[in-house]
């Protein structure tokens, strides 16, 4: 599941209207949405990307496509089953 959303047609087209990325698209669309992410990389050129998404706001329709993509899938760890390693 983890990645598959980049490679989404709908991302695609909405983030070449924006000239972004479809990561920078869907860091914008969790940043209007009040949703918290803490994007990771080691990749300079993906780091600087994951910090441009403040220049562009999604419209109201775009923000609305990319809410019917929902499918209730989780693509990390479930925090109601995970272990810390503590002992």
């Amino acid at each position: 599941m983890q990645g598959k959303l980049l490679d989404h047609d709908v991302l695609k087209d909405i983030a070449a209207r924006y000239n972004k990325s479809v990561a920078q698209i869907i860091l914008r669309w969790d940043l209007q949405s009040g949703v918290v992410t803490i994007p990771k990389s080691i990749n300079e050129e993906r780091i600087k990307q994951n910090a441009d998404i403040f220049d562009f706001e999604l419209s109201k329709e775009d923000m609305e496509k990319i809410d019917a993509l929902n499918n209730n899938e989780r693509v990390g760890s479930n925090p109601e089953t995970m272990t810390v390693g503590f002992e």
